[in-house]
């Protein structure tokens, strides 16, 4: 048997029965991702497999470091080529590692290509994938239509004047391509020389002359609008964990004018900022409608040598161990008792904190939309199957995994969409598997369309983002009401 099988992780016949039926047909919705909106809008056809594969995985050069491989063939100047065939060195020990798994799908996936990725079979599939990549559909927009990805959104920066989101907007895209308010930089009082120079581009980009704590809120609430005004309704936020130090308008001047003439600004200044403003955009979220996403628990560049080297975002982070849960419920709180609680999706980093989270969702719902506060699918470290299973049994035994808005990609490559394939099979298997052992109901009408809103359906009702999307079938959905 080919080791990429239609039946592959489906270890009951329920379990393939649910996928096949229910989970495989369904389209994607991938609300949050990292891909480039400039190559979407370009159309970009890649050269080779380096470029769709390898240019900026850091899960692959994680494990390739881990394999002994030089960094020059990680992010260094190595040739493609080269640096190709160091992975394919490597594939074979990541056995176990989800790694192995997303290798040989995509190549199926992307290219039809059964072969086991090795040293052995490196040329032949070089060769094989290069070929295909002329073809039309595997551009950027080709590859999104062949995946059947009716929406997904970007995460940019409030300074981003979404020109590349403009160009595919008037291009007759057939994915909705919409991009998310990412606003973690407007937090970073305690690096004054970048902020200094992050603000002067809010307020060029605002038109908007940032002499003042309040012309500063004034440029971040007119990007904001800018954002809306191009379809955004989702922000997104990165942080170890929530700031609930809530201070003053005028002790957050003060710390701001401090950052702005460049002087050093302490730990707990920064946490009284960071909270003000946390506040601010959660108000501004809950305005508009907006979803509010919370990424936390990643502890980052823990290596200084390689920061200095290669940079911010090349595979040198972990999970963190920051205490979550007060912090957490202090700063949803503090929203819910203003009745300026948006619709929020929270994600966790550390498996130790994911009953923490299944639990603290549950204190915020209300009567406006189910499932209003989420649990988002397995991140970055936890998007495997392990962690995948971990977050959904956390989930059914605390939630209501019925109205789950399911899997994102969270990613920067254009090869990343059988994530998706993979997540419904994790989902489909654990399903099967309680059918199979007696623990719920072999009914169609209750399974199959748990199965669909899961994958697809929840995600599409609870962005409600504006537009009408072309669907692979041609039809038309109605506009959402804006």
């Amino acid at each position: 048997m080919k080791f990429i099988h239609k039946d592959i992780l489906l270890n009951t016949r329920a379990a393939q029965r649910l996928y096949h039926q229910y989970a495989a047909t369904e389209p994607i919705f991938d609300y949050h991702c990292h891909l480039p909106p400039r190559d979407i809008a370009e159309n970009r056809q890649f050269k080779n497999l380096f470029e769709i594969w390898l240019e900026g995985d850091h899960y692959k050069w994680r494990a390739m470091r881990s394999n002994g491989v030089a960094e020059r063939f990680c992010t260094g100047d190595a040739e493609p080529l080269a640096k190709f065939q160091a992975w394919t060195a490597t594939v074979p020990h990541t056995l176990r590692n989800p790694l192995y798994h997303w290798t040989h799908l995509e190549l199926k996936r992307y290219f039809d290509i059964d072969e086991l990725l090795d040293e052995a079979s490196a040329a032949r599939i070089w060769k094989r994938a290069n070929q295909l990549l002329a073809r039309p559909d595997l551009t950027t927009q080709g590859i999104l239509k062949q995946f059947k990805v009716s929406t997904l959104c970007t995460t940019d920066d409030p300074t981003d004047d979404l020109k590349y989101h403009t160009a595919i907007a008037t291009a007759g895209v057939a994915t909705r391509v919409l991009p998310a308010f990412r606003p973690d930089k407007a937090l970073a009082v305690d690096r004054p020389e970048q902020f200094r120079q992050w603000v002067g581009r809010l307020g060029e980009t605002a038109n908007v002359d940032i002499g003042s704590f309040t012309s500063f809120l004034d440029g971040l609430r007119a990007r904001h609008d800018f954002f809306h005004a191009h379809g955004c309704r989702l922000s997104d936020h990165g942080l170890s964990q929530c700031y609930t130090d809530f201070c003053t308008d005028k002790a957050a001047a003060e710390i701001f004018a401090k950052a702005r003439r460049g002087q050093a600004v302490s730990p707990e200044e920064h946490g009284k900022f960071a909270a003000f403003l946390m506040l601010f955009f959660g108000r501004l979220d809950a305005e508009k409608g907006w979803v509010k996403q919370l990424h936390l628990g990643a502890l980052r560049s823990n290596n200084t040598r390689r920061l200095k080297q290669v940079g911010p975002d090349t595979g040198f982070d972990s999970i963190g161990d920051f205490p979550q849960a007060a912090a957490l419920a202090g700063y949803l709180d503090r929203l819910d008792q203003e009745n300026a609680l948006p619709k929020t999706i929270i994600y966790n980093l550390n498996p130790a904190d994911n009953y923490v989270f299944a639990t603290m969702i549950g204190n915020f719902q209300d009567e406006t939309v189910p499932g209003k506060i989420q649990w988002g699918s397995g991140w970055w470290f936890l998007d495997q199957k392990e962690g995948m299973e971990w977050q959904l049994n956390a989930l059914s035994n605390l939630g209501l995994l019925s109205r789950f808005v399911g899997m994102v990609t969270d990613s920067r490559s254009f090869m990343s969409y059988p994530r998706h394939e993979y997540f419904r099979r994790v989902l489909c298997n654990l399903i099967g598997r309680d059918v199979e052992n007696g623990e719920i109901p072999d009914d169609e009408n209750l399974l199959g369309p748990m199965i669909r809103n899961i994958c697809y359906h929840n995600a599409e009702r609870y962005l409600n983002l504006p537009g009408s999307v072309t669907s692979v079938s041609g039809n038309k959905r109605n506009k959402s009401k804006d």
